[in-house]
């Protein structure tokens, strides 16, 4: 089985995404795992990707699908994988597309995790992070026992700049300018499975679940 996670920054495509990699026992595949693995190993790939991340460009589309492509033909994809913030535009869904079929394949589901902006900017300022180890927490779905400590470490918590409110709007506006189209590129496609980001997780998931095992 082969997805694709679209939705906006801060929908619960990640959380969705993992959930589901372990469920069907398929490896949940993040760009910026892929550049970071290729950049740590070397590979040719993996040093023209730093070039442009040295001198602050992004990877342009070619290459990013070039470093997918070499991704999901590894021995763990073999039953198949899920995209996640990957492709991000019509050219790289296209590109993907175009790839993979030359290669006799193509994706099986992309699935859209819908929330409302306004949900998504409640959502995620309500987020902490731990400076410290990293651990993420939210004050209303995910509180820690004592209000601004992190549970693992002890120490204080903040609100990433990426999670505040003008930031998530701005993250928003990108998102549905780049992003949005491929909702309808992959409805042409057949493929597009929508669910309602808004429930609980666990409702996300079996709804997404339900779609997939039809």
């Amino acid at each position: 089985m082969k997805i694709i996670m679209l939705g906006a920054p801060g929908a619960g495509k990640g959380t969705q995404a993992k959930m589901l990699a372990g469920k069907y026992n398929i490896p949940h595949i993040s760009t910026g795992d892929i550049f970071r693995s290729n950049i740590k190993n070397g590979t040719e790939l993996g040093k023209k990707a730093k070039e442009y991340m040295d001198q602050g460009m992004l990877v342009p589309d070619e290459l990013t699908v070039d470093l997918v492509i070499d991704r999901v033909q590894n021995e763990d994809c073999k039953n198949g994988y899920i995209l996640d913030g990957f492709p991000r535009t019509i050219p790289q869904a296209e590109a993907l597309t175009k790839a993979l079929s030359e290669r006799n394949e193509k994706i099986d589901a992309a699935v859209d995790v819908e929330v409302p902006d306004e949900a998504i900017v409640t959502r995620m300022s309500g987020r902490r992070a731990c400076v410290s180890c990293g651990a993420t927490y939210h004050i209303v779905h995910n509180p820690t026992k004592t209000p601004g400590i992190c549970d693992a470490c002890g120490e204080k918590l903040i609100l990433r700049d990426d999670d505040k409110p003008e930031t998530v709007q701005k993250r928003l506006t990108v998102y549905h300018e780049q992003t949005q189209p491929l909702i309808d590129y992959y409805k042409g496609l057949g493929v597009l499975v929508s669910v309602d980001g808004t429930k609980d997780l666990n409702d996300v998931f079996s709804d997404i679940c339900a779609i997939l095992e039809k």
